[in-house]
C-alpha cells in the first residue's frame, strides 16, 4: 500500500485483518489465554500481510505513513477475538516501540531494526514505566550515563507489555537533571548484559506477557540514542495520542463484542415462559448498550480521522478514552447481568472481558489521568 490511500484500500485492508483474526486467532485464543502467550509463529504470519507496519516507511517493508485510520481498523479488528492480551502483545507493543525508532533513529539504526519487527521476526517493547513513577514520566529515575561510545544504563521498568520476550527495547532513560528536561530514549538489545526479566501474573490478558525489567549496569552504544541527548520527553509524549487512540478503539471493539454475546443470550434464553429478550428491562439494557457504543465509535473514528489531517486533538483523544473505557465497563457489566451466572464461568467471553476492564481504563493514563490533562488542555 501506498498513501494517500482510498476508503476502498481500507476496506480491503479490514477484510484482510478479520479473515487473519478468524482463520489464525479466534480458533486458538482460549488455549494461548490458557498457556499465557502467544506463539513467536504468529508474530511472522502478522509480519507476512502487513499488519506490523502500519505508519513505517515502505523501504523498510512498512505500509507507509497513512496510520490513524489503518490502526484504528487493525485494533478494532484483531479486538473481535476478544482478548485485549492478544492485541497488545501481537501489534500494541511494536506501534508503541517502533515509531520513535522510525522518527529520530540513526540511519543505521533505522535499517538495523525496523527490517526485522515489521516483518515479525524480531518483538519490540516500550520500557517506560518504573516502579515509583506510574504515569509520571518526567519522574523517571533509571539513569544513562555516558561513558566514551556507550550509556552505561541502570535502573528498573515495570508493566511492560512483551518484556520478557522483546528482543529490541526501547527505554526511556535520565541522562541529565531532573524532569522531563533530562531525559532521552535508547534502543536497548534485548540479549544485552546485565539486562535482565522477571515475569508478571496479571487479572487479565493473560496471553501476554508483562515484565519487570532490570539494567545493572548494561552498556549501549550511543549510536542507539534516539534522537537529542536530553530531548526525549517529547519523542516519548509524541506517542501517547497513538497510543490511547489504540485503547479506544479496542474498548470500543470490545463493547460491541459484550453487546453481541448479550443480544445472543438474550434471544436463545428462556426464563418465565418467555424469551430473556421479550422482557422490557432487558431489552432497555441492550438498546442503552448499543446506543453508548455508537456514539463512541463514531467520536473515534472522527479523531482517527483528525490524526490523519495532521491534527492533534490531545484533550478530545483524552475526553474519547475516558468515555470508551467508561462504556466498555458498562456494557461488560450488563452483559454478565443478562448472561448471569453463565457470565462467570471460565471460557466464557464474557468473563474474560469483564476481567480486562479495568487495564482498558488505566493503561495509556487513567480515567484521572485522562480527565485532569484534558483539562490542562482546555486551559482551565
Amino acid at each position: 500500500m501506498s498513501s494517500p490511500l482510498t476508503q476502498e484500500d481500507r476496506e480491503d485492508f479490514r477484510a484482510l485483518v478479520r479473515e487473519f483474526t478468524a482463520k489464525e486467532i479466534s480458533p486458538n485464543i482460549d488455549v494461548w489465554e490458557a498457556e499465557g502467550e502467544i506463539p513467536r509463529e504468529l508474530y511472522l504470519k502478522a509480519g507476512d500481510i502487513g499488519l506490523l507496519g502500519i505508519g513505517l516507511a515502505e523501504q523498510y517493508g512498512g505500509l507507509g505513513p497513512d496510520t490513524a485510520m489503518l490502526r484504528f481498523t487493525l485494533g478494532q479488528e484483531l479486538a473481535r477475538a476478544g482478548s485485549g492480551g492478544l492485541v497488545n502483545a501481537l501489534v500494541g507493543s511494536f506501534y508503541i516501540s517502533q515509531p520513535p525508532i522510525a522518527r529520530l533513529g540513526s540511519v543505521a539504526l533505522r535499517a538495523r531494526i525496523l527490517p526485522e519487527t515489521i516483518s515479525g521476526r524480531l518483538i519490540g517493547a516500550l520500557a517506560v514505566t518504573e516502579p515509583g513513577g506510574g504515569s509520571d514520566v518526567a519522574a523517571l529515575s533509571t539513569t544513562a550515563v555516558r561513558d566514551g561510545d556507550h550509556y552505561v544504563v541502570n535502573g528498573s521498568k515495570t508493566l511492560i507489555t512483551s518484556g520478557m520476550r522483546a528482543d529490541v527495547i526501547t527505554v526511556g532513560v535520565r541522562t541529565g537533571g531532573p524532569g522531563a528536561g533530562g531525559l532521552s530514549m535508547l534502543v536497548v538489545d534485548g540479549d544485552t548484559p546485565g539486562l535482565t526479566r522477571t515475569s508478571i501474573s496479571k487479572m487479565g490478558w493473560h496471553c501476554s506477557d508483562t515484565a519487570t525489567l532490570y539494567f545493572d549496569d548494561c552498556r549501549v552504544p550511543v549510536g542507539n540514542l534516539l534522537g537529542e541527548e536530553n530531548q526525549g520527553f517529547l519523542a516519548i509524549a509524541t506517542n501517547f495520542n497513538d497510543e490511547r487512540m489504540d485503547l479506544i478503539a479496542q474498548a470500543v471493539a470490545f463493547s460491541r463484542l459484550c453487546l453481541d454475546r448479550a443480544i445472543a443470550y438474550a434471544r436463545e434464553r428462556h426464563t418465565f415462559g418467555r424469551r430473556l429478550a421479550d422482557h422490557q428491562v432487558l431489552r432497555h439494557k441492550i438498546v442503552d448498550m448499543a446506543g453508548r457504543i455508537n456514539a463512541c465509535q463514531a467520536w473515534a473514528e472522527t479523531l482517527a480521522w483528525r490524526l490523519g489531517q495532521g491534527e492533534s486533538p490531545v484533550a478530545e483523544i483524552c475526553q474519547a478514552k475516558v468515555l470508551a473505557s467508561r462504556t466498555f465497563e458498562f456494557c461488560a457489566r450488563e452483559a454478565a447481568q443478562i448472561l448471569g451466572g453463565a457470565s462467570y464461568v471460565t471460557g466464557e467471553l464474557i468473563e474474560r472481558l469483564y476481567r480486562e476492564v479495568r487495564v482498558q481504563a488505566i493503561g495509556g493514563g487513567s480515567e484521572e489521568i485522562m480527565t485532569d490533562l484534558a483539562a490542562r488542555q482546555m486551559q482551565l
